[in-house]
């Protein structure tokens, strides 16, 4: 997971829920203070939230887009129902294709952090005229390294058996660098992630844990989306093996970025370098004329457990 530095909203950034054909979305939404380039939607990871982009917003309004990071649902302060079914890939995609339609601002460029990679790449697969570009950042085009994978299993047998208070005391959640929440940090960083745990709905976990570890490669559909790929990680990547990030970038002709020293979050350790990377790939991409949009059924609530 990411683990925020600091809670502090940056500037021209308010806290709101966007109303969509799908329900409500907790997001944190930054604006420029001048012209604006573009708007970009930004997918949390696994365990994570809105919050994991907090320090990514401003450098990214700085540089003239609209930034706006989302709870999906079940994730944190967007509610969701319990049953594993509502956590499909295809529900999860569709939630994301109504949060760009409800931006109001058309194609968006979409960006998916490690898990939120497999749902945008699910989203633009299902409406590519709703985005102008993919960025996955952390994220590779199947499952995860072995090691994740041993732990993903023994998470969600621990549901099984423990509540979640219990799950959470016994796991005191790593972050990207292997580092517990401790003294090292502030009691607000530390409150924060245990209430943002307790919030999660144990079905997200559970169904977001499933497709890490089972997800097939999708390079070939990333080698055939009809808009521009970005590829970003950083040198000391450890969820993805950083060769098949490297060679998947490669397959794929993807834009590819990578941040040294940064970890599993360089939307945390990198923030400045990052956004400066992202700037120029999104700068570079044209503006997407979409006659004869092809509409995608986005009906149903986050509430709701659909088809």
């Amino acid at each position: 997971m990411s683990k925020p530095r600091s809670l502090a909203l940056p500037p021209r950034t308010r806290r709101h829920r966007l109303a969509t054909a799908r329900g409500p979305f907790a997001v944190l939404d930054t604006v420029p203070d001048g012209p604006r380039h573009g708007t970009v939607l930004l997918l949390p990871g696994y365990t994570g939230s809105k919050e994991d982009f907090l320090a990514l917003l401003g450098p990214l309004a700085e540089a003239g887009y609209r930034a706006v990071a989302v709870d999906g649902r079940g994730q944190n302060e967007t509610p969701g129902p319990r049953g594993r079914a509502a956590y499909r890939r295809k529900a999860l995609a569709l939630d994301v294709v109504a949060q760009a339609a409800a931006l109001g601002d058309g194609p968006v460029h979409l960006l998916g952090h490690s898990f939120g990679g497999l749902v945008a790449r699910a989203a633009v697969a299902l409406a590519p005229d709703a985005f102008s570009s993919l960025t996955l950042l952390s994220s590779g085009p199947g499952r995860v390294a072995r090691p994740q994978r041993v732990r993903i299993h023994a998470l969600r047998g621990a549901f099984a058996l423990l509540p979640k208070e219990r799950v959470w005391q016994a796991t005191r959640w790593l972050d990207s660098r292997g580092e517990e929440p401790g003294a090292e940090d502030p009691q607000e960083i530390v409150d924060f992630l245990r209430r943002r745990w307790m919030l999660t709905r144990i079905a997200q976990l559970s169904g977001a844990g499933r497709l890490l570890v089972r997800d097939p490669d999708g390079t070939a559909a990333l080698r055939a989306l009809p808009m521009p790929l970005h590829l970003a990680y950083g040198d000391e990547e450890t969820v993805w093996p950083v060769p098949d990030l490297a060679a998947a970038a490669a397959r794929t002709g993807a834009h590819h970025t990578v941040v040294a020293g940064a970890g599993h979050s360089p939307n945390v350790s990198h923030p400045e370098e990052l956004a400066a990377r992202l700037a120029a790939f999104w700068d570079a991409v044209p503006e997407r004329a979409v006659p004869g949009r092809t509409e995608v059924p986005i009906g149903g609530n986050p509430a709701e457990a659909p088809s």
